[in-house]
């Protein structure tokens, strides 16, 4: 069996039973086989089946269905060594958080960041301050480069709470960066800008600027 046979049987199950939800556990009840191949070569960098590579090949309405086992930890922790085993497997290719060229360096971005969100998510501490030290720099080019998200300029603090709350909240395999967006330009509609405005800042698609839409009643 190869990995496109395995996805090929699970999502045969998939389409024949329908399953409003399904999880690992269900894979395993009725798709062993499929199973058994991702558990002995699909492994995260923590040594864990990684299930994102899996449910990214499966249809978005699947996707959308998929429900991760949730860790029920106490309190969190820090281990620096899970965070370096995400980060040295991808040594060479870390300015792809910040400078992504191609689409495949865009790809690969996210494959990092959803690794890193999932240490989080067990409750690594660490982990989460690893990502929001990425993201900050994100989310400052985001803030120069898109009008919609320039109202958060100034508010540091609510974007780690926004931060925070995507890494807690992200679910199924997708894009985190478009999940992160989406709330931040969600949430910026009702704050007010902390910073003055120019007429000569673009607009809509920068092609034009503020001073383009400015009515002069002499």
């Amino acid at each position: 069996m190869n990995f496109r046979q395995a996805i090929n049987i699970l999502k045969k199950q998939l389409k024949e039973k329908q399953p409003l939800t399904f999880s690992s556990s269900w894979i395993y009840r009725n798709t062993p086989a499929s199973y058994r191949y991702f558990r002995l070569n699909y492994r995260t960098e923590n040594d864990q089946i990684d299930w994102d590579k899996v449910t990214y090949q499966l249809p978005r309405s699947f996707q959308k269905r998929w429900i991760r086992y949730r860790h029920k930890t106490a309190k969190g922790y820090e281990n620096r060594e899970e965070i370096d085993l995400v980060l040295n497997k991808h040594r060479l290719k870390l300015y792809t958080i910040i400078t992504p060229i191609t689409e495949v360096d865009k790809k690969r971005r996210e494959r990092i960041i959803i690794a890193l969100v999932r240490v989080a998510q067990k409750g690594n501490t660490l982990a989460g301050q690893e990502l929001s030290h990425w993201l900050s720099y994100i989310i400052d080019d985001w803030v120069d480069r898109y009008y919609t998200l320039r109202v958060w300029r100034g508010y540091t603090d609510i974007i780690q709470i926004k931060i925070d709350g995507c890494i807690r909240g992200y679910r199924y395999t997708g894009s985190f960066l478009g999940y992160l967006y989406r709330t931040l330009e969600y949430a910026g509609r009702g704050l007010c800008p902390l910073q003055k405005f120019s007429f000569d800042d673009p607009i809509l698609d920068g092609q034009k600027t503020r001073i383009d839409y400015f009515i002069h009643d002499p």
